[in-house]
């Protein structure tokens, strides 16, 4: 369908009825005042107490269908939707509305409405798409008496197209209690904690030895020599950032301490147990240098 055919099809539904004899769920009452008050933060005594109207701003309220909504939609409102979502325009937002009040609703008053689909815009292009705003007027009444009009207006729309740009890597939690051990990363030096009471090696890195208590210590730096301890493919839930499937291991180091990170140079599904590896540094983008542990090539 040509667009100019589209837009004189759905042009030929201005005037049709929208909605036919719709109701109110409930008449104007106090707590649905009283709830909106409070939420908008409005205090006008005129609101509350034996004479109390409602806010004019609540018309909408007093005729919306609630999550299970209204029945009430005509066959011409329910054939114009169709023709745009036939068009690819699947996608709607609510654009603006405008409302005219001309009495006041008071508690009791029991609301009826019927709509009308009032006009259908030329072609137009948003940044969120490609469709046509479609715009309908709600008559609402109290028994024959008119009370308010409610103009509303959506943009039915083809969503455009949006480049994924890939997220940077989520970056590692730096404090002061590691930030030696990062320092040694952009260095491209992996560095383990030594207690100088006991001579423990650690890793992570803690503010105090968990053998000896000492918070005193050295650091020296890793061979870059393990083997993986275990490991885990990870396949769900996805994160931007990675592309799944890939392996996390439990990587033990020559000098005896484990640490967490990623085995690169082989498919996930070879990764196994006792696997060697040798440390690398991997540069993700400028600011995130990560270790990693490659697969030594004889025992791939």
């Amino acid at each position: 369908m040509g667009v100019d055919e589209l837009g004189a099809r759905l042009k030929a539904y201005e005037g049709r009825a929208a909605t036919v004899a719709g109701t109110g769920k409930d008449p104007v009452n106090l707590p649905m005042i009283r709830h909106w008050c409070e939420a908008m933060g409005d205090t006008n005594p005129a609101y509350t107490g034996p004479d109390a109207v409602a806010p004019p701003t609540m018309l909408q309220a007093w005729i919306m269908g609630g999550l299970s909504g209204h029945g009430g939609h005509s066959e011409a409102y329910d054939e114009l939707s169709a023709l745009l979502d036939e068009a690819g325009c699947t996608s709607i937002v609510a654009t603006d509305c405008e409302q005219e009040y001309l009495r006041p609703l008071r508690p009791g008053d029991e609301i009826t409405f019927d709509s009308v689909i009032e006009s259908v815009s030329d072609r137009k292009t948003t940044k969120l798409g490609t469709g046509y705003f479609v715009t309908t007027r709600t008559n609402v009444r109290v028994g024959p008496d008119l009370v308010g009009t409610h103009r509303f207006r959506v943009l039915k729309y083809a969503p455009a197209p949006r480049p994924r740009k890939r997220p940077p890597r989520p970056r590692p939690v730096v404090n002061r209690d590691n930030a030696g051990f990062w320092e040694g990363v952009a260095e491209h030096r992996l560095l383990i904690q030594r207690c100088t009471g006991c001579g423990t090696l650690r890793f992570p890195w803690l503010p105090g030895c968990n053998h000896c208590g000492c918070p005193d210590w050295d650091t020296v730096e890793a061979s870059g020599e393990g083997t993986v301890y275990s490991y885990v493919v990870m396949h769900h839930p996805p994160f931007p950032a990675f592309d799944p499937p890939y392996a996390v291991a439990l990587v033990e180091l020559a000098e005896g301490v484990r640490m967490i990170s990623n085995v690169v140079g082989l498919p996930c599904d070879k990764v196994r147990t006792g696997l060697p590896v040798r440390l690398e540094f991997h540069s993700y983008d400028e600011e995130s240098t990560l270790p990693v542990f490659r697969a030594l090539e004889e025992a791939v």
